[in-house]
């Protein structure tokens, strides 16, 4: 393996993780200050715009034809408009970001589950042990985390299942039908398809507020660049070039750090119970992320 090979291989999910942990406390601020909707669709045309300028300006392909195009919307619509939408929602419906994390949190047990009948991959019994673990930790970050006596939104827990779902699907599409779609290409029409989906939404709902203030332009212009161009593109890397039980298990980083970083900036503490979950987070992902076999 070449030095810069080497690199993406170890770089771009650390690099993954950390850009995707910042999208809670991004899309916190951003629903402060705007409609879930309005504000998804703003975002989504910008990331539109972004990744089509760049699609033309460096010459690289669009999708191959009206089947390269329709799979790249219908996993654009799951893993964006359907994952985010549904997430952005319910932290609006004020839904706690620890519980929010949970339950999206079962994706790589849900997506190890389905991988092996739906993409010919076997998860052996060390990263089944890595998921739950994963899992585990996760769940211990959230039970040391959360305060006692708060009281669980169902509509917004609802809507994280939601959000779960759709992005288990996302995946599990993008990997087995995505292989050969142009990133910077192929995510300009997922932006695209989702932009258009959040248009006849905002207009079904009669438009939505956006208060244009400073902390709202941060969050819209972080979200978009880092996480809708930079991050997407990693994750769409990541999905092609490694199997889908793997890439999943690094969202188990995600509410870690994502922990870490609220303590950075807003002086929440991490409790031992939290400090024991990260560890097994971390223990979680070295044993899922040795490779599988195929069938």
């Amino acid at each position: 393996m070449s030095r810069a090979g080497g690199f993406l291989a170890v770089g771009a999910p650390l690099l993954f993780v950390f850009l995707w942990s910042t999208g809670f406390i991004g899309t916190k601020a951003a629903v402060l200050n705007a409609d879930p909707f309005a504000f998804l669709l703003v975002r989504f045309v910008l990331a539109a715009l972004i990744m089509s300028a760049l699609t033309v300006s460096l010459r690289t392909p669009w999708p191959a034809g009206v089947t390269g195009w329709r799979h790249a919307a219908v996993s654009g619509l799951l893993l964006h408009a359907g994952y985010l939408g549904a997430v952005t929602y319910a932290m609006f419906l004020h839904l706690p970001a620890g519980v929010t994390s949970v339950v999206v949190g079962l994706q790589p047990l849900l997506t190890g589950l389905l991988s092996g009948p739906l993409l010919g991959e076997r998860v052996t019994g060390r990263q089944w042990t890595g998921l739950l673990l994963g899992f585990l930790g996760v769940l211990l970050i959230v039970l040391g985390k959360e305060r006692s006596g708060g009281t669980v939104q169902w509509a917004g827990l609802a809507w994280a299942v939601v959000a779960l779902g759709c992005t288990t699907a996302g995946t599990l599409y993008q990997k087995k039908h995505g292989a050969n779609m142009p990133l910077v290409g192929g995510t300009a029409v997922q932006y695209l398809a989702c932009a258009a989906l959040l248009a006849v939404i905002v207009l079904v709902r009669g438009g939505g507020e956006i208060h244009w203030n400073t902390p709202f332009i941060l969050a819209l212009g972080w979200l978009v660049l880092a996480l809708s161009v930079g991050a997407i593109l990693l994750l769409m890397y990541l999905i092609r070039e490694m199997p889908a039980a793997r890439v999943s298990s690094l969202m188990y980083l995600v509410p870690p750090l994502t922990v870490i970083e609220a303590y950075l900036l807003f002086g929440e503490r991490l409790s031992m119970l939290g400090v024991v979950g990260l560890a097994l987070c971390v223990l979680g992902v070295a044993l899922a992320a040795v490779p599988g076999k195929r069938t």
